[in-house]
């Protein structure tokens, strides 16, 4: 087992289990878990993260980029929705698809 790999399996379990269930419970308007990993990906580089990884990124994500995409996922999951709008702003905005009032 690569050194990694029980730190890849929380990032797996907060983006596809932990994060997806306290979506359905609350309501909020990001359920899926690939757009819990995008937003988190993106802000663990400040940018697209695919411009910085090759995919799948778990099989590359490590280091720093790996531990704030965690950081990233925990405070979604402990501030709930505020963290979660904030922080997919900032993601669509680095996809240029930030949205306007």
């Amino acid at each position: 087992m690569p050194p990694q790999a029980p730190t890849i399996a929380h990032f797996k379990h907060l983006t596809e289990v932990a994060l997806p269930a306290l979506a359905r419970e609350h309501r909020w308007p990001i359920r899926l878990d690939h757009c819990f990993k995008r937003i988190c990906l993106d802000a663990a580089f400040g940018d697209v993260w695919y411009n910085h990884l090759p995919r799948p990124a778990e099989r590359h994500l490590t280091g720093e980029p790996l531990a704030r995409a965690i950081h990233c996922a925990e405070a979604i999951a402990a501030e709930g929705l505020p963290a979660l709008t904030l922080r997919n702003a900032e993601s669509l905005r680095f996809r240029g698809k930030a949205r306007t009032a």
